[in-house]
């Protein structure tokens, strides 16, 4: 996985915590669960890029 997709993955999954962190503080049931899927795209994401690396061993 390069640095750049680990980077981008990462902040995915900060600004999603953000999100559902905002979505709970405001009781946004909306923005909450969109938070939730940004977090879960980008852990899917990086199982995606792990599974590229394990193959390129």
């Amino acid at each position: 996985m390069g640095i750049d997709d680990k980077i981008s993955n990462a902040s995915e999954e900060a600004a999603g915590k953000v999100k559902e962190g905002a979505g709970k503080a405001t009781d946004d049931e909306k923005l909450e669960a969109e938070g939730r899927g940004d977090q879960t795209s980008a852990n899917v994401k990086q199982a995606g890029e792990k599974v590229k690396d394990a193959f390129k061993s």
